[in-house]
């Protein structure tokens, strides 16, 4: 076997995690015993010392952190739980950033690796109602708004659409305190739905608990397995001489990409001469889903540097310029031809749930062709992560072909950062900002319009810029939606860029110190 470390000559061999492994301490006289106790916090510590980007900076995952292998394993035994050693080691360095706090927003550890992966595919449990949570100016109490209603789901047979409000659930009062329970907690409820019945009672386009009332409608839910297409709405309009294609595209889910090229075929047959692709509740996903939409879009490009990544010193080292590079294409991921638009600009519509591989796309396509932003600042996320499982084999990677070799006491699996994008031009400092749109615009609670029509405000205002005439549509804002969680809130993986093209790196290929 083959030590990853020589910590003072007695650490781990990475092949050692499984239902016991032996180690010595520093005088070799006592033989130190590990149980299948510590296996998940062992995966833990070992996986983000090899992959976590920020590596090098985090104290407790220094490659000589240990003097002995029982002060090791003291250290990733003394936390109550895996999770919260996770979470201690990802939260120690500075190069990270909250909204209010330094924290890795991002990196997720869950201790079923079978649903993270089913997520990352759009597999996930769902009433199909995609809502936003919002708290009252005076209160604790919040409110929670329809986004969309996903196609054919639970909730698509029911009284619900985009605009609705809802400020209980089987008929309690949403507080901050409850909501989680009430809505992420029970698969089935019963929602109390609500109107604005005192708009005066707005500060700061953000209403006080008496300017929303329920209305005495209520709605039954049930969730249920579904997966979700994230290609939601195609459609194409005729305007002052122009075709103008739209494109709500609601995750970057690999398992769809042939439908996403059949959208493009949709709009390539139309023979749109303007695109207008909706991100506002794209919380991203695919890097290489990413890099097909931004061909599709295009097309004069293929061959031409999309991005490059960034991975901590340990896998950069190792990696070649190809293997760091990716490249537009002109082929899908099945191998079919791209129905590409040969377009040198496009517009996209973004808030503050538009993150990662949807941000990706933006900053990719900048040095290459115009991208007219609308809306509001993106949520500032430009790390990629891995998925991560109890396989040292394959260096911790999950692989669907590996299911049998991954440790069967040991269901956890994590998604960390491990690597951030830059596009051609070298930029990808974007994390503390977003990108700021050209032109800024809420969403209006009361006026939310209907996706994909074009009064709708967010399109509205495309068209408009498009055609070179006045906004359509567009009404003073009223009650902005001050969004603080979502109906994906609790399926991390939502807010999450991945990398399916990893390094063909093994972790005894790593030269540590002191080796």
């Amino acid at each position: 076997m083959v030590k990853i470390f020589n910590m003072r000559q007695f650490f781990f061999s990475i092949l050692g995690i499984s239902f016991l492994f032996v180690s010595c301490n520093d005088r070799d006289d006592n033989i130190q015993t590990y149980t299948s106790s510590a296996s998940v916090e062992d995966f833990i510590w070992k996986g983000l010392n090899f992959w976590y980007f920020w590596q090098a900076e985090v104290e407790d995952l220094d490659d000589n952190r240990f003097a002995s292998s029982q002060e090791y394993s003291n250290f990733i035994t003394s936390f109550a739980s895996p999770d919260m050693l996770f979470y201690n080691l990802c939260n120690q360095h500075t190069a990270i950033y909250d909204d209010a706090n330094t924290i890795d927003r991002f990196s997720y550890i869950t201790d079923d690796y079978t649903s993270l992966v089913n997520s990352l595919s759009g597999s996930y449990t769902t009433n199909g109602v995609e809502f936003g949570l919002a708290q009252f100016s005076d209160s604790n109490d919040i409110y929670g708004f329809v986004k969309y209603i996903m196609t054919n789901s639970n909730a698509s047979t029911k009284n619900i659409h985009r605009g609705d409000i809802f400020t209980g659930v089987n008929g309690i009062q949403l507080t901050l305190d409850n909501y989680n329970d009430l809505l992420y907690g029970n698969t089935s409820y019963t929602l109390n739905m609500a109107s604005i019945v005192n708009a005066s009672l707005v500060t700061d386009f953000h209403p006080q608990r008496a300017a929303i009332s329920e209305n005495g409608v209520t709605v039954d839910l049930t969730k249920e397995s579904y997966t979700e297409n994230p290609v939601f709405k195609v459609a194409t309009f005729s305007n002052a001489g122009h075709t103008i294609g739209y494109l709500m595209y609601n995750g970057f889910t690999a398992d769809f990409n042939t439908e996403l090229n059949n959208a493009f075929a949709q709009l390539k047959g139309a023979n749109v001469t303007d695109l207008v692709i909706d991100f506002r509740y794209n919380g991203g996903g695919s890097v290489n889903t990413s890099r097909i939409l931004s061909s599709l879009i295009t097309g004069q490009f293929t061959g031409d540097l999309y991005i490059k990544q960034r991975w901590n010193d340990k896998i950069q080292s190792q990696l070649s310029d190809a293997e760091l590079s990716d490249y537009f294409t002109n082929t899908n991921s099945d191998g079919a031809s791209l129905n590409s638009l040969q377009l040198s600009e496009v517009y996209v519509l973004t808030t503050y749930q538009t993150a990662s591989a949807s941000e990706l796309v933006i900053n990719a396509l900048d040095p290459y062709i115009t991208v007219h932003q609308i809306g509001a600042s993106t949520r500032g996320k430009n790390e990629f992560s891995i998925t991560l499982v109890d396989d040292p084999g394959n260096s911790y990677i999950y692989s669907d072909n590996r299911i049998n070799y991954i440790n069967t006491n040991n269901s956890w699996g994590m998604q960390p950062l491990v690597g951030r994008n830059a596009n051609a031009a070298g930029f990808y400092d974007y994390a503390d900002t977003g990108f700021i749109p050209d032109t800024q615009m809420a969403e209006d609670l009361t006026n939310m319009g209907i996706l994909g029509n074009e009064t709708e405000p967010f399109l509205a205002e495309a068209i408009a810029q498009i055609t070179g005439s006045a906004r359509k549509a567009y009404q003073p804002i009223k009650i902005s939606l001050k969004e603080f969680a979502n109906s994906k809130s609790y399926i991390k993986p939502f807010n999450n860029m991945y990398v399916e093209k990893t390094p063909d790196i093994h972790i005894s290929d790593i030269s540590f110190p002191n080796d």
